[in-house]
């Protein structure tokens, strides 16, 4: 088959390999490949030949092998009218490393395959092999065979020399020099292709020839050689009428577009097919003219046994040259299929993840399994409108492929359908399917052979097609996308920046275009390091834009995509530039949208099935890095409409964290109104939250980021509950810090005092009381002389703790009282439950356990007519402590019992590691050490590295005295020393 890609994986001297995988394979003179992108091979391994410039000049002196080309006609040859700034002196940074990576380890300058001469450079092949050079002996082999009369052998050394071609010779090389030996290769591949052809018409074996007609990719609508061997091949087989429709065809077209007659050559054939002249058309002794015959059925008797051999045509594209970390998606669909009927595997993924190097790949990998050919549609969905393949389109070119139906066919659907079924029903086809947008487009173009088998890549997935297996193609991890760097780069280049090779991977995404774009630019900018690229990249607004290469776009490609959807869906989509978590349910865009989280869920089912949104588990939702670019660049062009959607996420998640908190809504007296929020109750907010996971420090972030000072801050106050209780200080912390800047300049001015009131309370529960009590004063200071009595009262409440714990008793005891006389007057619950019970904790602190009892008493009710499970929790925490005190350990136990399961309804690690330090301490109490110890030890495992050390101190200590009790005291002073370890300044 004079057009397919000779290459297979691994092969020297082709693409389709990954790089090295055997351990000394790089041994031998190495090995030139020309004749499609420029690569070298020694044994298995590539080599690094760089970036395109300095393949191009590698090209010019192989193309002149053992000829001086001079330093001049390089230039020329390479740059053209636009030669280098620094001239000749710009050429030996070329040849050093060409030399570096083909030469032989230690061999100098007069036994390097580049020979420096007086004004130039000569280059000796010596054993290096080319492609060139075995392309021009096969073309010297083919015209004695011809002359000899040997047809068999004229042919074998034209498809040997046909298999050499890869692609488009020179692929991406500048220069004037590559841009004329491209026209002479493709010449020369085009006369190779018309002498195979003519062999296999003088040979008898006119279907293959036919085939090959129809393959060719440099076939012409005028070239008159190829139409008379078409007729030959015609004729040959028994079609004298069609031979005839394609002369009438090929002379029309000559008339009507060119004004010209058929050539002398041509209306020969034409007379000769009306003679009957079989000496004149298919030589002396021609071969008896076979029927159409169709091929035998899986497992009958070989096809030479019944009738001549059926043309075996491939139109699969070129493979990549190289395919990086997709081999668990090629397995599966390399992977055995039944044998008994039609095969499909759909493959999506979005704009510029790779899905046709893979398929293409697949395609190749696979196509030796099949007999009848392998055929390619491309569909241009998201190409421009002109270019879009409607399945009319698609069956009348399959047709044509697999019978070399010519002429009319019919336009109906239907009559196109079933024309390709009868067609293919004997085949075993491999049809690969490329930018499909929907299934109505792949349904008719399925063939009907048993054992065949379609591939189709899209970035719509298809659900409505009956597929066997299904692909998603996801963007590259970052070792895989630095490994795609380095190959384009090359490994010399990459390696002397991993940190920053690394990085723009990641800038990129994974993203296979977005990498090899900037792959592409890095080749043509030498002077460029790969961190100077990081650099242009650094701002979200600015990633997109440097991702461009001449007509290469990652926003085209993605903006192709965006403009396919209908109305409703770009909508939705523009709003999700929004979302300030990189994950995301159904609240968010409905949030922003004004409609149901049922419709929100739909809409963005629909993006996934588009490709433009990923699904990382069910329910969940993300887009990809430069995809969220996409989308903010686009938002940016309707602002009002940005606007609009970032308020209304960002009131969502002020509305969450003020029903998930202890406070309550009615605790936050200033900010907006949440009573329209989508929470039933604190539980689903919580949750919704919860869900969020370490994303929640990306909303207050993006809100500042956004100069919404007021949402910032409303959202990181609503956040300290939820946060705290899960003990996540750190980002409790980091909330209120990001937010704190802006607090000044907010309307709300009730914020400057509430943040430090909420970062003191931050501080408390971390162990650290003189920070929180320096927060609080400063909180105090601010809210005095605005009259704010609640943020006062919260100030002199956590003042009044802080002082508890540093032990100013007196202090804390009248800033407590104080609190109490503020809460009654403030009407607010909550305040006087926590000053109760930290007034109770200060009783318990000087001995006075049953008067702190009284206390805790009286915070349980204010916490029983909240009705917060925490808040409950927490002061039957403290009640439990005065009994333990007391040594009523029945008591503790029930008192804990139920302080751990409010705990663990609520999600609180700290309250449910304290109670459950509070039961083993009973347990201890009761004589049961052993349940002892292993509640002490779950008490420990709960807790997480951001939890308050006070509380560790404690638990390890109550488990060191256990453990003594128990007769262990190495461990028990193993506890003791860890819990010594955690004391430090408060």
């Amino acid at each position: 088959m004079g057009t397919k890609r000779a290459g297979t994986r691994g092969r020297p001297g082709t693409e389709g390999g990954e790089g090295p995988e055997v351990a000394g394979a790089a041994e031998g003179p190495p090995r030139l490949a020309l004749l499609g992108p420029v690569t070298a091979h020694r044994g298995d391994v590539p080599l690094d030949l760089g970036p395109v410039r300095r393949q191009a000049v590698l090209a010019a002196l192989v193309l002149r092998a053992e000829t001086l080309v001079t330093q001049q006609q390089l230039l020329d040859d390479v740059w053209g009218l636009e030669p280098p700034g620094t001239g000749r002196r710009v050429l030996p940074s070329y040849v050093y490393p060409l030399r570096k990576a083909l030469d032989a380890p230690g061999a100098g300058p007069t036994a390097s395959v580049i020979r420096g001469e007086r004004g130039g450079y000569r280059f000796v092949p010596g054993e290096t092999r080319t492609d060139i050079g075995e392309l021009t002996q096969h073309g010297d082999a083919v015209r004695r065979a011809r002359a000899a009369g040997d047809l068999a052998a004229a042919l074998d050394r034209c498809t040997r020399a046909l298999h050499l071609f890869r692609g488009e010779p020179l692929a991406g090389l500048p220069g004037p020099l590559a841009d004329a030996e491209r026209q002479r290769l493709a010449r020369q591949r085009r006369t190779l292709h018309q002498e195979r052809v003519e062999c296999l018409v003088l040979l008898g074996r006119y279907a293959e020839a036919l085939d090959e007609l129809l393959a060719a990719p440099m076939a012409q609508p005028y070239d008159e050689p190829l139409a008379a061997l078409r007729m030959r091949a015609l004729y040959g087989g028994g079609r004298q009428a069609e031979a005839l429709a394609a002369y009438r065809e090929t002379r029309d077209r000559l008339r009507d577009e060119l004004g010209v007659e058929p050539g002398d050559e041509l209306r020969r054939v034409h007379q000769a097919v009306l003679r009957r002249d079989d000496p004149a058309l298919l030589g002396t002794a021609p071969p008896p003219r076979a029927a159409r015959t169709a091929p035998a059925a899986t497992g009958a008797a070989p096809p030479e046994a019944t009738a001549p051999s059926r043309p075996r045509r491939n139109e699969l594209p070129g493979d990549t040259a190289w395919l990086v970390g997709r081999e668990p998606e090629l397995a599966l669909l390399t992977a055995p299929v039944p044998a008994d009927s039609v095969a499909v595997a759909a493959v999506d993924g979005t704009a510029g993840v790779g899905k046709t190097a893979l398929l293409v790949r697949a395609a190749w990998t696979l196509h030796d399994q099949y007999p009848d050919g392998c055929l390619f549609v491309d569909l241009h969905t998201h190409g421009a409108p002109h270019e879009s393949l409607r399945p009319q389109r698609a069956l009348h070119q399959l047709l044509r492929a697999v019978n070399g139906a010519d002429g009319e066919l019919p336009d109906e659907m239907e009559e196109l359908v079933t024309a390709w079924r009868a067609a293919t029903s004997s085949l075993r086809l491999l049809l690969v399917v490329d930018d499909a947008r929907s299934a109505e487009q792949v349904r008719p173009l399925l063939p009907a052979g048993p054992g065949s088998r379609v591939l189709v890549a899209g970035r719509q997935r298809l659900p409505g097609l009956d597929a066997d297996r299904r692909v998603t193609v996801e963007p590259l991890d970052t070792g895989d996308a630095v490994a795609l760097l380095s190959r384009l780069l090359g490994e010399t280049r990459a390696g002397r920046e991993p940190e920053a090779a690394e990085e723009l991977a990641r800038r990129c995404g994974g993203l296979p275009l977005a990498l090899r774009i900037a792959g592409a630019r890095l080749q043509n900018r030498p002077s460029w390091t790969v961190a100077h690229l990081v650099g242009r990249m650094s701002g979200d607004e600015r990633r997109l834009g440097e991702l461009r290469a001449e007509d290469r776009s990652v926003e085209a490609a993605f903006r192709m995509s965006y403009d396919l959807l209908a109305p409703e869906l770009r909508r939705g989509f523009r709003a999700l530039g929004q979302a300030p978590t990189a994950e995301f349910d159904g609240l968010t865009p409905a949030a922003m949208l004004g409609g149901s989280q049922y419709d929100a869920e739909d809409l963005l089912e629909r993006l996934v099935d588009a490709s433009l949104l990923q699904q990382p588990r069910p329910g969940r939702y993300r887009l990809h890095d430069l995809v969220r670019d996409h989308t903010r660049r686009l938002a940016a062009t309707a602002p009002e409409e940005a606007a609009a959607d970032r308020a209304a996420v960002l009131h969502l998640y002020t509305a969450a964290g003020r029903i998930a908190s202890d406070w309550g809504p009615e605790g936050y007296p200033t900010g907006p109104d949440v009573s329209d929020a989508p929470f039933a109750d604190w539980r689903e907010a919580d949750a919704w939250l919860e869900a969020a996971g370490g994303q929640l420090l990306d909303v207050v972030a993006f809100a500042a980021a956004a100069g919404r000072r007021d949402d910032a801050c409303w959202i990181a106050e609503s956040l300290v509950d939820p946060l705290v209780r899960q003990g996540r200080f750190h980002e409790c912390r980091s909330a209120l810090e990001l937010a704190l800047p802006g607090a000044d300049l907010a309307e709300d001015r009730r914020m400057p005092s509430s943040l430090r009131n909420c970062l003191a309370i931050a501080d408390i529960y971390q162990g650290r009381f003189r920070q929180a009590y320096a927060w609080c004063a400063d909180a105090l200071s601010i809210a005095r002389p605005r009259g704010d009595l609640r943020e006062q009262a919260r100030a002199i409440a956590v003042m009044g703790a802080a002082e508890r714990a540093l032990g100013r008793l007196p202090e804390a005891a009248a800033h407590l009282s104080e609190v109490m006389g503020l809460a009654s007057r403030l009407d607010d619950d909550w305040l006087a439950g926590m000053s109760s019970c930290q007034l109770g904790a200060l009783h318990d602190q000087e001995g006075r356990h049953e008067k702190a009892l009284t206390y805790y008493a009286t915070s349980l009710t204010f916490a029983e007519k909240i009705g917060r499970p925490r808040m409950i929790s927490k002061t039957l925490c403290f009640t439990a402590e005065a009994h333990l005190a007391l040594g009523r350990h029945t008591e503790v136990k029930d008192l804990a019992r139920r302080a751990a399961e409010l705990a663990q309804e609520v999600g609180d690690l700290q309250l449910r590691a304290t109670s459950l330090s509070l039961l083993g301490a009973a347990e201890h109490g009761r004589g049961d050490l052993p349940s002892a110890i292993t509640l002490q030890r779950e008490a420990l495992a709960t807790l997480t590295e951001h939890t308050s050390r006070p509380l560790e101190m404690e638990v390890r200590r109550r488990l060191g005295r256990t453990y003594a009790a128990a007769g262990d005291p190495a461990e028990a002073e193993r506890q003791f020393r860890i819990a010594r370890s955690l004391a430090g300044p408060a």
